[in-house]
């Protein structure tokens, strides 16, 4: 248990070292990532306000069929691929917004796997961060 603790607030010193560097404007927004094992959710944010611009997530998702353990028809979406369709909803957000360059903020996860997924489909896109 002692071992789960100490963890978790390693989680929040790199949370808090990470956020303290960052600050986003309207012109140029904080992108947030949220992961957790089922889902990813981003959210652009404005901290002179405090208003979130633009959001999106895997719960947003259409095609996403809900999944039981025993239905046949059910197939699962690799996590990846949830993050390519989240990550191109979010890129078409982004565009009508009229943003053109944002801060990414990382929390406290790696800059590994579906995280940088979402920054190389961004930058890909023209989006400067």
């Amino acid at each position: 248990m002692k071992k789960a603790i100490i963890k978790n607030q390693q989680r929040l010193k790199r949370k808090k070292r990470t956020r303290s560097k960052i600050l986003g404007t309207k012109e140029r927004p904080r992108l947030t990532v949220q992961r957790s094992n089922n889902h990813i959710h981003l959210q652009a944010i404005d901290d002179e306000k405090g208003h979130t611009l633009i959001s999106a997530s895997t719960l947003q998702l259409k095609s996403k069929l809900p999944l039981t353990a025993d239905s046949p028809l059910a197939k699962k979406i690799k996590k990846s691929d949830q993050v390519l369709k989240v990550s191109d909803i979010l890129v078409q957000k982004i565009k009508e917004a009229g943003i053109s360059a944002m801060v990414f903020d990382r929390g406290c996860y790696k800059y590994h796997g579906r995280i940088k997924i979402i920054v190389e489909i961004l930058r890909k896109e023209g989006i400067k961060i």
